[in-house]
């Protein structure tokens, strides 16, 4: 089996949260019950378990003079991938959905789009210009 990774993450409306994912998103849904749904994101294990009130503090941090949250996941996709995911998303979203550049002619250069989803959670999509350099320091 492929290494994958699994997060498990409180929501607060277990048919919100699989509509934006299935619907907005595209992507798959897993085992389910009333409590709890597994969300197939990029073949990981995406888990959102129903939870009647929580709290994250979502401190953010500066980064090249943008402001981004520090609590925040997402995947590393390639580009023919990314862009069908800016797209999509582009399309389906009430607000602008802005892709930015990072660390432009440096080490580890990518772009990305950041979108919320209905539990306020940030969700990064991003795509390294040289692949082999996304751990490079």
């Amino acid at each position: 089996m492929k290494p994958t990774f699994h997060i498990s993450l409180p929501c607060l409306n277990i048919e919100e949260t699989i509509k934006f994912y299935t619907e907005n998103l595209g992507f798959e849904c897993g085992r389910k019950n009333t409590k709890w749904v597994d969300i197939n994101l990029f073949n990981n294990q995406l888990t959102f378990v129903l939870a009647d009130q929580f709290n994250f503090e979502y401190p953010s941090y500066s980064f090249e003079k943008d402001i981004l949250p520090s609590f925040h996941f997402g995947v590393v996709l390639d580009t023919k991938t990314w862009e069908e995911m800016y797209q999509k998303v582009s399309y389906n979203s009430s607000e602008d959905i802005m892709q930015k550049t990072f660390l432009k002619d440096k080490n580890g250069e990518h772009i990305s789009f950041f979108i919320k989803d209905p539990n306020g959670y940030t969700l990064e999509f991003k795509h390294f210009l040289k692949e082999d350099l996304m751990f490079a320091s």
